[in-house]
């Protein structure tokens, strides 16, 4: 049987019209992918598996029946590289059962490690950075012709005209949206300048182009990210610009943003926070110490008081603002009394949710290079720390009780009739509720705090 014409049909598979005008149908290819790290990742992996559903695959959620497996990797958590190789440890038998499996390595790890990747797990096919992913068909091609496949450029080239259109299937509620892309802070304790590169804004016209489209897919919230997103320069007004200009587009009711650096927080993005309705009031602004000494080592380039008289103007422009952040304990030379700083801080700004770390060292960065704080000390401040912190978040959830909130349902709970979504401040909500669906917005009032959620009553 000789086949002369292919053709993509609606669900990736293949049809092959024989040259006798027979149709036959072979199966699609199936990519795994696993992402790990922040919500950029999880973008960047929605856009690598349509890049990859152009050459006929489509998902799967186990590798076990994968034909390709693709690890979306972070460098920012503790031992990340070495946490990538003992996944991929976990492969190796999969791969001699089947040697047509094809096993890639993305993201800022594979950005950081390149050629490091295939020479200690030579059974790795193809490595490409997080700026490079739209060549990730033609690395798969090369893959696929048995050679090996690296690409850890920063190209002159926008990936993202490079990508192709979304497809035009039904969304969730909500998605993320990919606005800026790497930074030019250099903080002492960070390999994203050098994993993301400089930063680069997206011109804000393809941003709507992209927003008008998820919401004519159905999706009600979209959240704007980028490692410096309040950085963003593609819109003549900045952020603040681009989010009034997004909340003109019908069917989009939430407007997010994350993350942000204090020293970009500029005044027309914080009267955006008064004026604009659809801009949530959650805001996460990472402050990491609160000690200035440690803030300067950091190269934080901001004071303890300059972050606090910020998060005073925030809450004056929206007094029901919620405040996540970010922490990291035993940092070079930090003192228990540096340590003391940042607790004070936490007491007077008072967050409702936070990510708190031990600071571990990422060769290559200034801070790598310093007097390291033991680690048995590092242990015993990042449990003190998290104990105010997790107090606080308690705090604030039972303050919601009574409330009402506007919650968007995302999906179905396990109990008969019940739905959970999101609250304007980003808290988990449980409710039972009768003739709402997936995708809808309603009022609900807290009857109830959880640990980590909150219950509701239809209202």
């Amino acid at each position: 049987m000789r086949y002369v014409r292919p053709l993509m049909d609606g669900r990736g598979a293949v049809r092959l019209f024989c040259a006798n005008g027979s149709l036959t149908m072979s199966t699609p290819k199936k990519l795994y992918i696993k992402t790990y790290g922040c919500q950029m990742n999880v973008y960047d992996s929605e856009r690598m598996a349509e890049a990859m559903g152009g050459e006929g695959y489509v998902q799967t959620d186990t590798p076990d029946d994968a034909d390709m497996i693709l690890l979306n990797t972070c460098h920012i958590r503790e031992k990340a590289a070495e946490k990538v190789y003992s996944e991929l440890g976990r492969y190796k038998g999969l791969k001699a059962e089947k040697p047509d499996l094809k096993i890639g390595v993305a993201g800022c790890v594979a950005q950081a490690e390149g050629q490091e990747i295939m020479r200690r797990q030579p059974m790795v096919d193809l490595v490409v950075g997080p700026q490079s992913y739209h060549r990730l068909p033609q690395l798969e091609a090369k893959a696929r012709a048995g050679e090996k496949a690296v690409d850890t450029d920063f190209p002159e080239e926008d990936k993202f005209a490079h990508l192709k259109g979304r497809p035009k299937a039904k969304r969730g509620p909500t998605a993320f949206l990919t606005v800026q892309e790497g930074c030019d802070k250099f903080c002492a304790f960070c390999v994203v300048p050098y994993t993301r590169g400089a930063e680069v804004s997206r011109p804000s016209q393809r941003i709507m182009g992209e927003a008008r489209d998820l919401v004519e897919r159905g999706v009600r919230e979209i959240t704007l990210l980028g490692q410096n997103v309040n950085a963003y320069h593609g819109h003549e007004k900045g952020l603040g610009g681009l989010v009034r200009e997004l909340a003109t587009i019908d069917g989009l009711e939430r407007i997010r943003f994350t993350t942000s650096h204090p020293n970009d927080m500029d005044d027309d993005l914080i009267a955006a926070h008064a004026d604009c309705e659809k801009l949530m009031p959650y805001l996460h602004l990472p402050v990491q110490a609160g000690s200035d000494k440690i803030l300067k080592r950091m190269n934080r380039s901001h004071t303890a008081e300059q972050y606090i008289r910020l998060i005073e103007r925030l809450r004056e422009a929206r007094p029901d603002l919620h405040l996540s952040g970010d922490f990291i304990v035993g940092f070079p030379e930090e003192t228990e009394q540096d340590f003391l700083d940042t607790m004070a801080l936490i007491e007077e700004v008072k967050y409702g949710s936070a990510f708190s770390f031990k600071y571990s060292e990422r060769p290559g960065t200034p801070a790598a290079e310093r007097p390291q704080v033991p680690e048995d000390e590092k242990d015993d401040r990042l449990r003190r720390l998290q104990a105010l912190l997790g107090q606080q978040q308690r705090d604030l959830q039972n303050a919601m009780v009574g409330r009402e909130v506007s919650v968007l349902f995302e999906k179905k709970g396990r109990l008969p009739g019940q739905m959970i979504g999101k609250s304007e401040y980003l808290h988990a909500v449980h409710a039972v509720v009768e003739n709402v669906e997936v995708g809808e917005l309603a009022k609900v009032k807290i009857v109830a705090s959880q640990s980590n959620s909150l219950t509701g009553e239809l209202i």
